[in-house]
């Protein structure tokens, strides 16, 4: 904490910092129940479905929307620092597509499959910051595994919680367990909203975006959520905690904004 508090100063005096960003562990070893690779495959069956409702729906944006072409090039700058969090995201395909509906949403599912959804761009006013943010947010679950994690304590929750020691134990039942389920369903833990929370704010800082817009986004939430609710909060629990939260790890980002800042 001291060291974080000395590199905000710094930086407030100009002066340059040294900062390896944020530090989250290492990811639930629950994951390793539930084979990435078929996960993958699922969420790109998902994703390629949505696609296709949204095309029929004309509702899919297509290739030279502004919007379209604001979203893939902030993605550009995220996702080259990716494997800090998750070496495989390397291989992975990424996609990143506009929905046309009045939903509050975005989500980034395993294998680096983005939507937003123009009612988050609409209803907020976001700035590029901001939606550097929000998919740093849902990129951040997405390297983490969390849901992955997620569907694997489902399915122990189902098993019995007797089973746990030896499953997780020896790992010699990894990649036992079967996919099923819709992934834009899945519901994450407080602790997962948190994690990505962290994590999105080193992403978007690395790229050269204002992590600080993460108090600015969740203040427009909550504004937006007093006059109508969003559905966006009903999965993702907003807050003046979670507001706290950002602000407690702002020193171990703002030095990875300010050199990126310095690079371009």
């Amino acid at each position: 904490m001291l060291r974080a508090l000395i590199a905000l100063a710094l930086l407030g005096f100009g002066l340059p910092v040294l900062a390896d960003g944020v530090d989250v562990g290492k990811p639930s070893s629950v994951r390793n129940l539930v084979p990435a690779g078929a996960l993958e495959n699922q969420a790109t069956q998902e994703y390629s479905q949505l696609k296709r409702q949204a095309a029929a729906r004309h509702a899919l944006g297509p290739d030279d929307h502004p919007q379209v072409r604001r979203l893939r090039a902030i993605a550009a700058r995220m996702i080259p620092f990716v494997d800090r969090f998750n070496p495989r995201a390397r291989q992975w395909q990424w996609e990143v597509n506009l929905i046309g509906s009045k939903q509050v949403n975005a989500f980034c599912m395993p294998g680096g499959k983005i939507a937003v959804y123009t009612g988050i761009l609409d209803t907020l006013k976001l700035t590029d910051d901001e939606v550097a943010i929000v998919m740093g947010h849902e990129i951040a679950h997405a390297l983490r595994e969390h849901a992955r994690a997620r569907m694997a304590k489902n399915q122990m929750t189902q098993l019995g919680a007797n089973l746990l020691g030896e499953l997780v134990g020896g790992g010699r039942y990894s990649g036992a367990f079967q996919l099923g389920g819709n992934l834009l369903s899945l519901k994450f833990s407080r602790d997962d909203e948190a994690e990505a929370d962290v994590v999105g704010l080193d992403l978007a800082a690395r790229a050269g975006f204002d992590p600080r817009a993460g108090i600015s986004l969740w203040q427009k939430m909550a504004a937006a959520n007093s006059r109508a609710p969003l559905e966006f909060l009903s999965t993702h629990p907003a807050g003046d905690h979670r507001i706290k939260e950002i602000e407690k790890h702002l020193p171990e980002v703002m030095p990875l904004y300010a050199k990126a800042r310095q690079a371009n």
